[in-house]
């Protein structure tokens, strides 16, 4: 049976944790009203540019600009790139390891060779020592996320799809759904989708936009930036979804710290009683005795 002197320790440690996971909690609380703010603002213009820019695919000739050529993915030497949006720091359940998983899933299924874009350190730590070529680094950009951390990311994403060095991009990251939920979200990059027709019904409609000014300069312009803005959002949505996960996590923490000390304080007050209970029954016995 532990002294009342261990029992006394192992209450106030626990207590120590409770307030920290308390404060933690706060703090992502405060942090993940603003970075939600940031997700909503951004999902209306990001997500209508991708549907205009998955149309406009759809319409013109795929060898009109580069980040619209559909590449042969079953040909010898095809290579794929995956850019993984984990994060920076843990205690946030099961964020991290949900994108580890998803992301290992989606190597193995690519079944051809795959190039690595990682952004945050943990899943930067755990894909490094595995061993996997690495294209792309970034750690750190969650702490003053701004919109050149996405222009750097798609501009290197460009670059590997351009160069021939991939034949696609992806991207793998935690989509903000709510503060108890987050959902695993792998959405192609690059080459731009293409939207096809989903019925008989509703056939695709095929005709071609008049553009002012020419189509070359619409598509230099329009293009990469589309491929920026679907990074941000990415961005954005996994840093609003870790700090709803932090929250998350440390709630529970500090409910089950709260526990602990409720149940140590009982078996601490057993203990003290039945030291008591005993000290009493010598001295009664003494007294007999004499």
């Amino acid at each position: 049976m532990a002294s009342l002197r261990e029992i006394r320790r192992k209450i106030k440690s626990i207590k120590s944790t409770e307030q920290i996971t308390k404060a933690m909690k706060m703090v992502a609380a405060s942090k993940l009203r603003r970075a939600q703010d940031r997700i909503i603002n951004a999902r209306p213009y990001a997500r209508e540019m991708q549907r205009v820019l998955a149309g406009l695919a759809s319409r013109v000739d795929p060898t009109a600009h580069p980040l619209l050529a559909a590449r042969d993915l079953a040909s010898p030497g095809s290579k794929t790139m995956i850019v993984i949006v984990s994060a920076d720091k843990g205690l946030c359940g099961s964020f991290n390891t949900n994108i580890v998983k998803a992301a290992s899933t989606l190597i193995v299924a690519s079944n051809r060779p795959v190039a690595l874009g990682l952004v945050g350190r943990k899943g930067r730590d755990f894909f490094r020592r595995r061993g996997f070529e690495i294209a792309l680094e970034q750690v750190g950009l969650f702490q003053a996320l701004k919109y050149a951390d996405a222009q750097q990311i798609a501009g290197a994403a460009i670059e590997e799809f351009t160069s021939g060095r991939v034949d696609l991009v992806q991207i793998v990251y935690n989509e903000f759904k709510s503060v108890i939920q987050q959902r695993v979200v792998v959405e192609q990059l690059l080459p731009i989708p293409r939207v096809e027709a989903k019925t008989e019904d509703e056939p695709q409609t095929q005709i071609d936009y008049l553009y002012e000014p020419a189509a070359q300069q619409i598509f230099d312009r329009l293009l990469p930036r589309s491929v920026e803005i679907q990074v941000y959002r990415a961005l954005l949505e996994s840093n609003a979804a870790f700090f709803a996960a932090q929250m998350t996590a440390m709630d529970t923490a500090t409910k089950n710290a709260s526990e602990m000390i409720s149940q140590l304080t009982l078996y601490m007050n057993k203990v003290r009683q039945a030291a008591i209970t005993r000290e009493i029954i010598e001295v009664v016995s003494g007294a007999e005795a004499l």
